[in-house]
């Protein structure tokens, strides 16, 4: 048997090495496999439409499309480039390459050929994130994210919580990596620079010689052979591919389980929805341990043949000279932009210090936004109104809100094509079907206030236009457990099936869905009134000399809470509670005016942004003893 990585060495042009890599490394035409949407266009969700109707259409059939991750489609889009680091680029096909080569290194690293392990793997966020993360499949294994800016106990918590075999790292984390496996008493395994160059679209790179005698015995087989790459089709319609750890606001973090039928769902329904295509080029600035950095930003645009310009981290210049095609490629600009509020805040606070002055850049701006930018979202956090009406006027973009989590991945949106309502989360996506619930104290039953997918929602209320409960989703989107903790996935079910989100939300008709807050943490109850967090950090935004800012409740023997608010000040000004207090006398309810105020330079915010609000009333409030 003769293996590719010989063969390439032995043949003599790179014409022909070139091609005898294409034709042992692309399966054969049978294997092609096109994403298809089942789900139907929505008209509008407007209710009205089916005012005549006495129930709402049934929840929509899927098709039975065959479940494949995104590796069993590299194939199908060749030479054409998937991704661009800070080290160059790749093609799918090269990247097919190099995760076969580091599943077959896995393999030997395990001395077993058995699958369904978790495999945790530490990566920057370049090429070699995605060949971890696609031999962890082909291998027939679970992937488990880490994320570089944890630190150690916590990145040992989810080895050892997710029970990984095997932790798979980077020359660049190589002594995180040793620590952990001493610290955990598991393996560790460090990628080969190599592997991240043998995907690279490089016309004059050849294998090291050390690669030549392994690029691959298994799975790639002989040079007249085609590739067969991963287990059978069937294995993945029925076996777990991610586990994502939660962000611990209601205890320690839950490893949440998520299928490749859930991935495929959740591709599928992002994809119909944005219309995503191998047209676009995605801007990636996430974190790649979140559903947010790893669905929406990475999976949709490999599973479609698009390119992903992966930064290494965030960078505010670097953002703007993309999103403003400031010498870049044709090849390389980038059309669709997906980033959390605070990228957003800071993308405003540097263009009001640097090009809020000048008038002809403003138009430049603006014009170039327009132009180059098919679409912009923001998610992972709620978009403050201050800010969609700013990016509007900087940009000319209204910004696409979406809602979604760990355990369901995106659940609703405003409509890509459709008006965007700031303040709202839009309708049910694909594959989704969501209800507005009230329990009963005991959490064990509870009335439906409203129901939809994404053909039509509807009030089931007479007589009612609004209605407020906590958001329930069903569907096949939605994860499978919590690792190891049977009794905890249990408790965020219905006993019909539904997954219990946590957040309080609003319908209304010819609105769509609002999203109030947490249950608990968003939701301050003061002198027999419910106050909206959200609702209230929105408006304070909207004061001049704030900059961020975060609500929440403290406990309180007269009033069961009292509303204080953390800010940042904005740089050279001072926020006094009396003044800000007057001020909010003609932006809001009286009784939703904070009585609390601490001002700090920085809010304490996770990588997606997010403030842990009950850290957060625990350091700036504590209880007195």
């Amino acid at each position: 048997m003769i293996t590719i990585g010989r063969v390439l060495c032995r043949v003599g042009s790179r014409r022909q090495q070139r091609a005898l890599a294409l034709r042992c490394a692309l399966p054969s035409a049978e294997r092609r496999v096109l994403l298809t949407f089942s789900a139907p266009a929505r008209v509008a969700n407007d209710p009205r439409a089916f005012a005549t109707q006495a129930q709402i259409p049934p929840a929509i059939e899927y098709e039975d499309n065959k479940i494949l991750p995104a590796f069993k489609l590299a194939s199908d889009y060749s030479d054409r480039v998937a991704l661009h680091d800070q080290h160059g680029e790749y093609t799918y096909r090269g990247l097919l390459l190099s995760s076969n080569q580091l599943a077959s290194e896995i393999r030997n690293k395990l001395g077993t050929n058995e699958t369904g392990l978790r495999i945790a793997f530490l990566c920057p966020n370049n090429a070699s994130y995605v060949i971890a993360q696609w031999a962890t499949w082909i291998g027939g294994h679970t992937a488990v994210p880490l994320y570089h800016s944890h630190p150690v106990p916590m990145l040992q918590y989810f080895i050892d919580d997710s029970d990984s075999a095997l932790l798979v790292t980077t020359k660049e984390f190589a002594d995180i990596g040793k620590e952990l496996s001493e610290l955990t008493g598991r393996p560790y395994f460090v990628m080969d620079e190599s592997l991240r160059q043998l995907a690279m679209k490089q016309k004059d790179f050849i294998p090291p010689l050390h690669l030549c005698d392994t690029i691959v015995d298994h799975p790639l087989g002989g040079a007249e052979q085609e590739l067969v790459t991963g287990q059978p089709d069937d294995y993945y319609a029925e076996s777990d591919a991610m586990m994502v750890y939660t962000s611990g606001t209601t205890g320690k973090p839950k490893g949440v389980v998520l299928t490749h039928s859930n991935l495929h769902h959740q591709v599928s329904s992002l994809c119909k929805a944005w219309e995503i295509t191998s047209k676009d080029v995605i801007l990636h600035t996430l974190p790649l341990h979140h559903m947010h950095g790893i669905m929406n930003a990475l999976l949709c645009p490999l599973y479609v043949g698009a390119k992903c310009i992966m930064m290494p981290q965030y960078d505010t210049s670097v953002v703007w000279k993309h999103l403003l095609a400031i010498k870049v490629p044709a090849k390389d600009r980038v059309n669709v932009f997906m980033a959390v509020p605070t990228i957003y805040l800071k993308l405003l606070k540097e263009y009001d210090d640097i090009f809020a002055k000048n008038e002809r850049m403003k138009e430049y701006i603006k014009a170039a936004c327009k132009k180059n930018m098919r679409l912009m979202i923001s998610g992972s956090a709620s978009l403050p109104v201050p800010v969609f009406e700013r990016w509007e006027e900087v940009t000319g973009h209204r910004l696409l809100e979406r809602y979604g989590m760990s355990e369901i991945g995106m659940a609703l949106s405003n409509p890509l094509k459709g008006e965007r309502r700031p303040g709202f989360v839009g309708y049910p996506l694909p594959h989704v079907h969501a209800r507005i619930a009230q329990f009963t104290p005991n959490q064990t039953e509870y009335k439906t206030l409203a129901e939809g997918n994404s053909y039509s929602t509807r009030i089931t209320q007479p007589g009612q236009t609004e209605v407020e409960g906590e958001l329930l989703i069903k569907g096949p989107t939605v994860f499978r457990c919590y690792f190891n903790k049977p009794k905890a996935t249990a408790k965020e079910f219905t006993p019909d099936g539904w997954f219990k989100t946590g957040d309080t939300a609003s319908y209304t008709e010819g609105k769509g869905f609002k999203i109030i807050g947490r249950t608990s943490v968003d939701i301050i109850k003061t002198g027999g009134y419910k106050v909206g967090a959200l609702d209230v950090e929105t408006n304070l935004l909207s004061h001049p000399h704030i900059a961020d800012c975060a609500v929440v409740g403290v406990p309180d023997i007269t009033w069961g809470q009292k509303i204080a608010a953390v800010v940042v000040p904005k740089e050279g000004k001072e926020i006094i509670l009396s003044e800000l207090r007057e001020w909010a006398k003609s932006h809001m309810a009286p009784y939703s005016i904070p009585t609390l105020l601490k001002c700090v330079d920085k809010l304490p915010k996770n990588a997606m942004g997010k403030v842990n609000k009950k850290e957060l009333v625990h350091e700036m409030f504590p209880a007195p003893k």
